[in-house]
């Protein structure tokens, strides 16, 4: 909340959320989500499913209807707070569209977008901070070049990155588990100027590994990642 205090972007705003994952809640932020676009003074983007409704429920969009209330937005002159940067995410093997995607569009057209997530390094001193550990005790687990391995490595944190993610289509893999060539990964790390320390093929955490970090660190929110 700080954060948006500090951007005085004001409190009325367009909410972009989720749908069918669940709407994201705005409870104890002192925001006011807003329907119309003329009462709004800057936008939240969460997702890319559905506009938020002054009740908290999701009102379930296309991503074509988002891009037509962005315009609006745009014609307004709004700014976006983006708070989940992610261009995508993969989901059986197919690419779905994230709300960074939708943002740097926006700022392609000339919005005013404020980035707030990785791969700035303020995500990764937040939970390092909660977990209570230093940078050389930990290590970034990701998909993403750009967001994961990037932030990674701004905050002086080892990485291993997830060659059968977002990335798998670009490096020639077919198969879950299949291994990426040398070359490969090299081309594509230097194309994104990041640079992982490990590499694999596949990650998988069991119920166990899970329930002994909790027990160990305690539960980490979702709002640091």
């Amino acid at each position: 909340m700080e954060k948006l205090e500090s951007l005085a972007l004001g409190r009325k705003c367009v909410h972009l959320t989720w749908g069918n994952r669940g709407a994201i809640s705005l409870e104890g932020l002192g925001l006011q989500v807003v329907s119309n676009v003329e009462e709004a003074e800057f936008i939240l983007a969460h997702g890319t499913e559905a506009l938020g409704l002054p009740s908290g429920d999701p009102l379930p969009k296309s991503l074509e209807e988002l891009e037509q209330v962005l315009m609006l937005c745009l014609e307004k002159r709004l700014p976006m707070v983006v708070a989940n940067p992610d261009y995508v995410t993969v989901e059986a093997r197919d690419l779905r569209v994230m709300p960074g995607t939708l943002a740097a569009k926006y700022e392609s057209l000339g919005g005013e977008v404020k980035w707030m997530g990785k791969p700035d390094k303020v995500i990764y001193t937040s939970a390092m901070s909660l977990a209570g550990v230093n940078p050389h005790e930990c290590i970034t687990v990701g998909d993403s070049l750009h967001h994961d391995i990037k932030g990674a490595n701004a905050s002086r944190v080892a990485s291993a990155f997830i060659t059968g993610g977002i990335h798998a289509t670009e490096l020639g893999l077919n198969e879950i588990g299949e291994i990426a060539g040398e070359d490969a990964i090299d081309s594509l790390c230097r194309k994104h100027g990041s640079y992982p320390t490990y590499v694999l093929p596949s990650f998988t955490c069991s119920d166990a590994n899970i329930a002994a970090f909790v027990a160990k660190y305690g539960a980490v929110s979702d709002s640091v990642y």
